[in-house]
């Protein structure tokens, strides 16, 4: 019979039972899994000893979550790491996302979900299990859907990573042109994901901003938030950038060519702009269309929050740090690595980039 720990509900005991059935399952040949005793206090719902093959024995912590949130996996972390458990944690829960499950590990917890993602690691006796299961929630049309994707979604996450002081809900409504309503949404989702940090009545004390490019650029890729058109520039990039400045209609570049106008990284074989008019402008700069060798992308926005913060170097348009790191985190190539080096760039940075795109 399976103990229960601290009034748990019934679908805890029963999200217990499938946790340790999924974990019974995973373990080596010869190993056994004991029954779980609840535990009176403390982060953990239950302990359960683990034998290997030879006889030695070992004792897992149990904490049972029907959700967790990533926010709810840095606190649990940190309760863990106060407490003194029995041994490692082991976090048993419906589903786990993958920015929860890269807390908990970066926390040294463990975990598994009823969708097959488990990490479980035991010093005495040695074991070590680790499967990946699904990558996104097998119920998630039961719970409204959120993400960072849409223009309004996009233009609060520039603010808040370009912006040196922490704006309240209206400042930021007020900023970007965004009903605070949904301003109060999105922040109360970031929150959630351990995105930023609120104190008070809802009061920003924090943004990770490294964190919010990646998640932005995950939740809204690069081909989501325009329409791309690709072309040949024969005399090579330097040629284009020297015409940029006649370009008719709004601009800012931005991939590679626009992360070597602020960090050292390797010379850029494909430009990419953003210009409104796509068309119309690859024909007054003289690009040719190309499908293949095409050397030029130009993308037309779905919304002018691509332009914010653009800084001029010698009479040229350059997308802002944060929109070119969000746009090379998910472009073709070398793209991904150059928007972690040019996030890494402007972690060492911030005052620079910042007084840049205020126009200091």
């Amino acid at each position: 019979m399976l103990h229960t720990a601290r009034n748990m509900t019934n679908t805890g005991n029963k999200l217990e039972r499938e946790g340790l059935r999924h974990l019974q399952r995973r373990l080596p040949p010869g190993w056994s899994l004991g029954e779980p005793i609840a535990t009176p206090a403390g982060p953990a719902d239950c302990t359960v000893q683990l034998t290997a093959p030879n006889g030695d024995q070992g004792v897992t912590t149990v904490a049972v979550k029907t959700r967790l949130d990533p926010k709810g996996a840095r606190s649990l972390a940190e309760d863990a790491n106060r407490a003194a458990l029995d041994g490692p944690l082991l976090v048993v829960s419906r589903y786990l996302s993958e920015a929860t499950r890269a807390l908990l590990r970066e926390g040294n917890l463990g975990y598994l979900d009823l969708a097959g993602n488990v990490r479980f690691v035991m010093s005495a006796p040695g074991l070590y299990i680790e499967t990946t299961g699904a990558a996104e929630d097998p119920d998630r049309e039961e719970r409204a859907a959120r993400s960072l994707r849409g223009a309004k979604a996009g233009r609060i996450v520039r603010a808040l990573c370009d912006g040196s002081e922490l704006p309240g809900v209206r400042e930021l409504a007020a900023l970007t042109d965004v009903n605070p309503g949904y301003v109060s949404r999105v922040l109360a989702y970031l929150d959630s994901q351990a995105l930023v940090t609120r104190v008070g009545r809802g009061r920003l004390a924090s943004v990770d901003w490294p964190a919010l490019l990646r998640r932005w650029a995950q939740d809204a890729p690069l081909e989501s938030r325009g329409e791309t058109l690709s072309f040949l520039e024969p005399r090579g990039l330097p040629a284009l950038v020297a015409r940029l400045p006649q370009a008719k209609e709004r601009y800012a570049i931005t991939g590679g060519l626009g992360a070597a106008a602020f960090a050292p990284i390797a010379p850029a074989r494909l430009a990419v702009v953003w210009m409104h008019d796509a068309a119309a402008s690859a024909m007054h700069l003289g690009l040719r269309p190309a499908q293949a060798g095409a050397n030029v992308l130009l993308i037309e926005p779905g919304d002018d929050g691509v332009f914010e913060g653009a800084v001029q170097r010698d009479g040229v348009w350059y997308a802002a740090p944060s929109q070119v790191a969000a746009d090379l985190l998910t472009s073709p190539g070398r793209g991904p690595a150059e928007g972690e080096e040019l996030i890494h760039w402007m972690q060492a940075n911030e005052e620079v980039w910042r007084r840049q795109v205020r126009g200091g």
